[in-house]
């Protein structure tokens, strides 16, 4: 799938789907749907008889004659002008695009309407709400059927001569970002059978190589050399060894980040085994290491002028005969020992090897992405990122990323009263708090490990893993993080 920008007069476009936007506000809507009228020579009948309003998502089809340019037209209400904003032309445009593939259109054209704020921020927009609903996973499906009829090209059509650049730039930007976001939500969707440690670091490979980043791998002897004892207890007990991806883009400089994404290709929880219920989820245990990769092809693709390092410590969690079990006791990277109370909270077993190992870098900035607790998903449910850290300037940077992106932040704290929930009698700190504030003991847990820099950790479990479809997402993988973290690196100065 291609996105393209076009300038162009409406009645000048041709396409198998011609896809229009109008505002709620009668006035407008009524000046809006009379020059459609006049300028494509249909009548929009549904909106005449007062069936069609222009409601925020409301779309409805119009038909022009046989041997036109264009012979269908899908009318896609925005609301009201002065509430729109960018997320809501990303949903309109998602409205458009996912009734371009019920028409089994290939070629479709989303002609702009006058836009409100930044005009190139808006088509950024629409091409990422477009091109972000039409993906699927549909590699493992041998037969036709409708999941396969995705359009071929999506063209972004506007009138604006002060777009005529502007536009041009946005959408291939934008397609570069989505393109990124796919391949994080391809990454997680893939099953345990075939992504796991080895092969997310060819993937990682893959991606350096095609984008423009470099990435070192290293093995099971590497990574026991160093002394990662999360890592290595972590996947002991599977017969697929551990990898430790390090990923580097940019010129060095004094101002670099560092990103950590927690790569659990499989956790069937170890000894502490999860039930079997919702068990096949955690092939998406994975999303934040598919986050980082993705965040490295979309900012390497784009050319930012940034210098990053990606940090993935790469395991399976199996309930082998060579398992860590509770009460164990691991020595991490940076010398520190951890009790092993829960062999279910790994996630945070191997982010404190990496953690400590970003050190190194001398950051400034690290930020960790994990499908860490259950608790952060009770807490937040799916719609927002809990998001702990040691530094309120980094904190408010991600959260107006997250706004821009729409993949939004919440702060949860980390006062020092949680800290008591995880001494251990035994190791430097025990690996669960107990019942209360799973999120923030585990984000405690992360705060013993890292060094002297800037920190913030962000528990995706409800936002990277969606039991139900959004405006644009899927069920299963959403690929959060590419988007946020591409976002945030687009300002890092």
């Amino acid at each position: 799938m291609n996105a393209s920008f076009k300038r162009s007069p409406i009645n000048r476009l041709t396409a198998d789907l011609l896809c229009v936007f109008v505002h709620q506000d009668p006035a407008l809507f009524t000046k809006e749907i009379s020059a459609l009228s006049r300028k494509l020579g249909i009548k929009i009948s549904p909106a005449e008889a007062g069936d069609f309003k222009g409601k925020e998502g409301e779309t409805v089809f119009a038909y022009l004659h046989k041997g036109t340019r264009i012979q269908r037209v899908c009318v896609v209400g925005l609301g009201e002008k002065k509430n729109l904003t960018q997320e809501k032309y990303r949903r309109a445009a998602a409205a458009a695009a996912k009734q371009a593939r019920a028409v089994k259109a290939n070629h479709v054209a989303l002609f702009l309407p006058s836009l409100n704020g930044k005009p190139a921020e808006a088509v950024f927009a629409f091409t990422e709400g477009a091109m972000l609903a039409l993906y699927r996973f549909d590699k493992y499906i041998t037969r036709n059927n409708e999941t396969r009829s995705t359009p071929e090209e999506i063209l972004i059509a506007t009138d604006s001569a002060a777009l005529a650049k502007a536009g041009n730039d946005a959408v291939q930007q934008a397609q570069i970002v989505c393109e990124a976001t796919s391949l994080a939500r391809d990454l997680a969707n893939t099953p345990g059978l075939e992504l796991y440690p080895e092969t997310l670091a060819e993937a990682a490979l893959q991606s350096a190589n095609r984008s423009g980043f470099t990435a070192t791998i290293l093995d099971e002897r590497a990574i026991q050399d160093l002394g990662m004892g999360g890592v290595v207890g972590v996947s002991q007990g599977s017969r697929r060894p551990p990898r430790f991806i390090i990923m580097e883009y940019g010129k060095s400089t004094d101002k670099t980040v560092v990103l950590v994404g927690k790569g659990v290709t499989f956790d069937t929880g170890g000894i502490s085994i999860k039930p079997a219920a919702g068990m096949a989820e955690m092939k998406m245990d994975m999303c934040g290491a598919a986050a980082v990769i993705g965040t490295f092809e979309a900012v390497a693709r784009l050319r930012l002028p940034v210098h990053i390092v990606g940090l993935v410590p790469a395991v399976e969690n199996m309930p082998g005969g060579n398992s860590i079990r509770p009460g164990d006791i691991l020595r991490h990277y940076n010398g520190m020992t951890s009790e092993v109370d829960n062999t279910d909270a790994e996630g945070r077993l191997i982010l404190a090897d990496a953690l400590a190992y970003a050190e190194r870098y001398k950051p400034s900035a690290v930020i960790d992405l994990a499908t860490l607790t259950g608790a952060c998903v009770v807490a937040l449910g799916h719609y927002a990122t809990g998001m702990m850290g040691n530094s309120t300037g980094l904190m408010e940077k991600l959260t107006a990323a997250g706004e821009k992106s729409y993949e939004r932040v919440w702060p949860l704290p980390l006062f020092d009263e949680y800290e008591k929930l995880i001494k251990s009698d035994v190791a430097d700190v025990k690996n669960v708090g107990g019942r209360w504030a799973g999120a923030i003991t585990a984000g405690w847990f992360l705060k013993k490990f890292i060094g002297d820099y800037p920190w913030v950790h962000l528990d995706i479990a409800g936002t990277a893993i969606l039991e139900e479809a959004g405006p644009y997402t899927q069920r299963g993988g959403s690929g959060v993080g590419v988007r946020l973290l591409t976002e945030f690196l687009r300002k890092w100065k």
